[in-house]
C-alpha cells in the first residue's frame, strides 16, 4: 500500500528522444527528464537549459513605472522622508530590504515598516499609515502588498501622504487612487511577464530608478535577495524569474549582505553549494519564521545590518524563532487532523477549519501541509472576538483568488493569488462559506472525491547509469520551482535489501537493489511500522536523487517520496499470473504445469486464514493486487506460493467463498462464506486433478 499518494502518474518520455539527447552530449538523467517534460529536439534542450545573465524586459514597460520613478526621484532630491511598507513574508521582507538599501544608497531619508501579523493584519492599514505620517513621512511606497487598498489610498490622501503601490497580487476591478500603481497583473499593463514575485517588482523599480547604465551593477547586488523571495513565494520558474534565481544562486556566497552570510553560517550552508532547494527548505523558513512569530522586523534588520556581531546575534535569534514556529506548527497540525475526522464526506472537497487557539502566524503553513496531505484546497481560520482571519492554500490547480471572488459576499475582505490567499470573515458566515467553497471545489473536481497524486517524471530502466556524475549533472536543470519542479524518479520492482529506523524512530534508512545495483535511501517521516513492508519485498520506489556527503565521502542517495509494494510483476510472477489465467480460461496445461499449480490442503487453510485476517472477517476491502498476492503468498507458504495463491483465490471465488472484483492494479475482496465448502468440487481443482490423473478429493 502506498504510504502517501493514492495514484502515481507517469510521464512517458520518448525513448528515441532520450537517445537523441544523449548522442548530443547530454547526460542520461538530464536527457530523460527533458524528454519527460516535452523537450523533443536538441535545439529545444539548448534553449531550455540556456543560462540568461540579463533580464529580458525594460522595467518601463510596466504601467505607471515612469510615474513611480519620477515621484521617488523628486522625493530624494527634496529630502523628503520616505517609508517602505512591506509584507511580513519572505517575499515582502526581501522586497523591503532591497528597496530600503537602494534608497539609502542614494542618500534618501528612508525608514521601513513591516506590519506585525497579529496586531496589524495583512496589507496596508490605516493605523500604521497615520503613525508613519506623524513621524514625518511624506512618501509611502508599498512592496508586495497594497493592490486592494482602495480605502487606504483614500485615507492616505486625507493624511497628505503620497502613496506609490508596487505589488504582484491579483487586482480587483477598482485600483487604488495613488501616485503610481505598479503591478504586472493590471489589465492595462503591457509588461510581457506577469509572474514576478513582489521582490521581482521591487527589483524592477530599483533598476528603473538606477537607469540603464547602472542595471548590471544593481542586478548583481540585488539578485540574491530577489532570488530568495522568488523561490520562497513559489513563483513560476520561467522567463525572468529563472534568470533572477540563477543569478542569485550563483552570487549568494559573494553577496554584499553580511546578514545573509551570518544566516548561511548558522544553517551550515556557508561552505556548500546553495540551490533553490536549500532556499526553499532551509533559508526561507527561517526568514519566514520571523514574520509568522510576529517579529518580521528582526529578519529585515538581519539583512540590512553592516555589523558582523549584530548579524551573528540576529541569525541565531532567527533560527531559534524557527524552532519555536516548528513546535507551534506541529501542535496546530495535530489539532487540525482531529477536526478533520469530524467533517462529513460532502464537506471534504475543500477543508475549512477554525479555532480560537491557533497562532495566526502559523496557520498558513499548516494549510499547506493539509492541502498536500488531503489533496484539496485548505482554509485555516484563526478566530478572535467573532471575526476570523484565514490563510488558505490551493491544490491541483484550483484557483483560490477566483473562488474567493465568488464568495466575496460572505467575506469582509480578501486578497492573494491563485495558489495562496487570505481573507477576513465573520464567524457566523463560516458555515455558509464552507458549503459554498466545497461546491466550488467539487465542481472543479468534476464531482469526484479528491485523490492524492504523484507525478513521476522518469522510470529508471538503466540503474547502472545512476552515478555520482549523472546526479551532479542534474544541476543543469536548476533552478527548480513552479513549472520546473525537482524531478521525481522511480524504480519499479526494486528489492528491499535492508531497513533501519533512525532519528529516534522518526525516519527510515533503506538499501534498495535494482538488478545487481544497490542504492542507499532515506525516507523522512516514515518508519518500519508505518511502512508496512519488509526486507525482501519487491517495491516501487519514487524518489529525488541527491548526493550524500559524509566524512569526505560522496555517494548517490535516494530521498524517498513514496514507497509501495511493486505494481510491476517480475518475469516469474508474470508467468504465474498467465498460468492462473490459462486455468480459468480452460486453456491447455501440461501435467508439469498442473502439478505446480495445485495447492495442498494446508496451503488452502493458510491462505483462507490470511484472507480472513486481511478482510477482518468480511470486507469489502480494496487493495493493490500484486503486493497483496505477495503478502498472501508469504502466509500460504509451501511450494509455489505465489502461483498457488493466485489459483487458490480463484478457487475460493468459484466456490462462492468470496467475491473478487478489480482490474490489473487493484482488487476488491469480499468474504461471502456462510458454511463449510468442499473445495474438491471446484471446477478448477477437478480440472487439475484430471490433468494429473488424480481421483477427486475433498477440500477444506
Amino acid at each position: 500500500m502506498a504510504l502517501k499518494y493514492t495514484r502515481w502518474l507517469y510521464s512517458h518520455g520518448d525513448k528515441h528522444t532520450v537517445e537523441q539527447l544523449m548522442d548530443a552530449g547530454y547526460p542520461y538523467l538530464v536527457s530523460s527528464v527533458l524528454a519527460a517534460r516535452g523537450i523533443s529536439t536538441v535545439e529545444e534542450a539548448n534553449v531550455f537549459l540556456e543560462r540568461e545573465t540579463r533580464l529580458a524586459y525594460s522595467p518601463f514597460l510596466m504601467k505607471d513605472m515612469d510615474k513611480a520613478v519620477s515621484r521617488i526621484n523628486a522625493a530624494i532630491a527634496a529630502g523628503e522622508k520616505i517609508a517602505v511598507f512591506g509584507d511580513y513574508d519572505v517575499d515582502g521582507i526581501t522586497a523591503t530590504v532591497l528597496l530600503v538599501d537602494y534608497l539609502r544608497s542614494r542618500g534618501a531619508d528612508c525608514v521601513k515598516y513591516i506590519p506585525r501579523r497579529v496586531e496589524d493584519g495583512y496589507g496596508l492599514g490605516q493605523e500604521p499609515m497615520r503613525h508613519l505620517r506623524e513621524q514625518g513621512v511624506d512618501l509611502l511606497i508599498t512592496v508586495d502588498c497594497g493592490i486592494t487598498g482602495v480605502e487606504e489610498a483614500e485615507y492616505a490622501k486625507q493624511l497628505g501622504l503620497d502613496l506609490i503601490i508596487t505589488d504582484h497580487h491579483e487586482c480587483k476591478d477598482v485600483l487604488p487612487d495613488a501616485a503610481a500603481v505598479v503591478d504586472p497583473h493590471r489589465s492595462d499593463c503591457p509588461y510581457p511577464f506577469k509572474q514576478l514575485a513582489g521582490v521581482g517588482v521591487a527589483l524592477k523599480l530599483v533598476l528603473a530608478l538606477g537607469g540603464e547604465s547602472q542595471e548590471d551593477k544593481l542586478f548583481a547586488r540585488y539578485c540574491t535577495l530577489a532570488a530568495i523571495g522568488t523561490v520562497a513565494d513559489v513563483m513560476q520558474m520561467s522567463d525572468e524569474n529563472r534568470t533572477i534565481v540563477q543569478r542569485g544562486l550563483k552570487a549568494i556566497r559573494s553577496s554584499d549582505f553580511l546578514g545573509l552570510h551570518a544566516l548561511l553560517k548558522e544553517t551550515g550552508l556557508l561552505d556548500k553549494e546553495v540551490t533553490s532547494i536549500q532556499i526553499g527548505f532551509v533559508l526561507a523558513p527561517r526568514i519566514n519564521a520571523a514574520g509568522r512569530m510576529g517579529e518580521a522586523e528582526l529578519a529585515a534588520d538581519l539583512l540590512l545590518t553592516d555589523d558582523p556581531n549584530q548579524a551573528e546575534k540576529l541569525a541565531r535569534q532567527l533560527c531559534q524563532l524557527n524552532r519555536e514556529r516548528q513546535s507551534v506548527e506541529q501542535e496546530i497540525f495535530a489539532q487540525a487532523i482531529e477536526q478533520i475526522k469530524t467533517i462529513p464526506d460532502n464537506e471534504r472537497s475543500a477543508l475549512v477549519l477554525s479555532s480560537e487557539e491557533w497562532h495566526q502566524g502559523v496557520v498558513g503553513i499548516v494549510a499547506s501541509r493539509l492541502a498536500e496531505k488531503f489533496s484539496c484546497p485548505s482554509f485555516m481560520i484563526h478566530l478572535s472576538d467573532g471575526m476570523g482571519k484565514c490563510s488558505c492554500r490551493s491544490y491541483g490547480g484550483f484557483n483560490l483568488f477566483a473562488a474567493l471572488e465568488s464568495c466575496s459576499d460572505l467575506l469582509e475582505g480578501f486578497g492573494g493569488h491563485e495558489l495562496a490567499a487570505g481573507f477576513t470573515i465573520k464567524e457566523e458566515n463560516i458555515p455558509a462559506f464552507r458549503r459554498r467553497i466545497n461546491r466550488c471545489a467539487s465542481a472543479f473536481l468534476g464531482g469526484e472525491p479528491p485523490v492524492s497524486s504523484l507525478d513521476v517524471d522518469v522510470v529508471l530502466h538503466r540503474p547502472e547509469l545512476v552515478t555520482l556524475e549523472e546526479v551532479d549533472a542534474l544541476r543543469l536543470l536548476e533552478p527548480y520551482g513552479a513549472g520546473n519542479n525537482r524531478p521525481v524518479f522511480c524504480f519499479q520492482g526494486a528489492k528491499i535489501e535492508s531497513m533501519q529506523s533512525v532519528g529516534q524512530n522518526r525516519h527510515l534508512k533503506l538499501r534498495l537493489s535494482r538488478g545487481k545495483y544497490s542504492f542507499d535511501a532515506i525516507y523522512f517521516s516514515a518508519n518500519r511500522d508505518s511502512c508496512g513492508l519488509e526486507v525482501g519485498d519487491r517495491v516501487d520506489a519514487a524518489f529525488y536523487l541527491q548526493v550524500n556527503e559524509f566524512r569526505g565521502s560522496r555517494t548517490v542517495q535516494l530521498q524517498m517520496i513514496d514507497l509501495r509494494g511493486s505494481a510491476t510483476p517480475s518475469a516469474r510472477e508474470q508467468e504465474c499470473l498467465e498460468l492462473a489465467s490459462r486455468l480459468r480460461d480452460c486453456v491447455s496445461l501440461t501435467p508439469q504445469e498442473a502439478a505446480r499449480m495445485l495447492p495442498g490442503r494446508d496451503q488452502f487453510v493458510h491462505l483462507w486464514q490470511a484472507v480472513i485476517r486481511l478482510t477482518d472477517g468480511g470486507g469489502p476491502i480494496t487493495v493493490e493486487k500484486l503486493p497483496t498476492l505477495r503478502r498472501l503468498a508469504g502466509a500460504m507458504g509451501g511450494a509455489e506460493p505465489f502461483l498457488r495463491t493466485a489459483v487458490g483465490l480463484s478457487v475460493f471465488a468459484e466456490r462462492h467463498l468470496l467475491v473478487l472484483d478489480g482490474g490489473t492494479d487493484c482488487l476488491t475482496i469480499t468474504v461471502d462464506a456462510h458454511e463449510k465448502v468442499n473445495l474438491g468440487e471446484s471446477l478448477y481443482v477437478r480440472r487439475l486433478h484430471q490433468i494429473l490423473g488424480l481421483s477427486e478429493k475433498g477440500g477444506v
